[in-house]
C-alpha cells in the first residue's frame, strides 16, 4: 500500500494548506500575495486582514502608515476593503483596542497562533471573497 503524500508547505491557522491572501496587491513578506513567512520576517506578516478606515488610522497612529503610497517601494497605499498581510502583533494590538479588522482564516499563516488566540481570529473571520 502506498502512503498518501503529505503537503509540507505552509499551513494556515486551521491546520490546512495556506491559501493566498491577495493577488491584486503584492502583499506578504515575500510580496507574492501570500502571508507566508520565514526566520527573516521579524514582524511576522502572517495575518490576512481586510482593511478598514478605522484600522488604517490606528496603524498610522501606532507608527505604521499603510495608507500613504510609497512608489519607491512599489507600495500603492491601502484603502478600506483592501486585503493585506498584517503583523500578528499589530493585529493583536488592534484587537485589544477593539478595532481589529476582519481576517481570512484560510490565508492566515499558522505561526500567528503564537501571538493571537484562534478564537479571537475566528471572532473576526471573513471568507476572503
Amino acid at each position: 500500500m502506498i502512503a498518501p503524500v503529505e503537503n509540507k508547505g505552509p499551513k494556515n491557522v486551521l491546520g490546512e494548506t495556506l491559501q493566498p491572501c491577495c493577488v491584486a496587491l503584492n502583499t506578504g513578506w515575500f510580496r507574492n500575495g501570500s502571508c507566508e513567512t520565514d526566520a527573516n520576517d521579524g514582524g511576522r506578516h502572517v495575518v490576512c486582514a481586510r482593511m478598514t478606515d478605522e484600522f488604517l488610522a490606528f496603524s498610522q497612529a501606532m507608527g505604521n502608515d499603510l495608507s500613504t503610497p510609497m512608489p519607491e517601494y512599489k507600495f500603492p497605499g491601502l484603502k478600506e476593503g483592501d486585503c493585506w498581510c498584517l503583523c500578528a502583533a499589530r493585529w493583536q494590538e488592534a484587537f485589544e483596542a477593539g478595532i481589529a479588522p476582519q481576517v481570512n482564516l484560510a490565508a492566515c499563516e499558522q505561526s500567528a497562533l503564537a501571538i493571537i488566540d484562534l478564537e479571537d481570529l475566528k471572532s473576526h473571520a471573513w471568507s476572503g471573497e
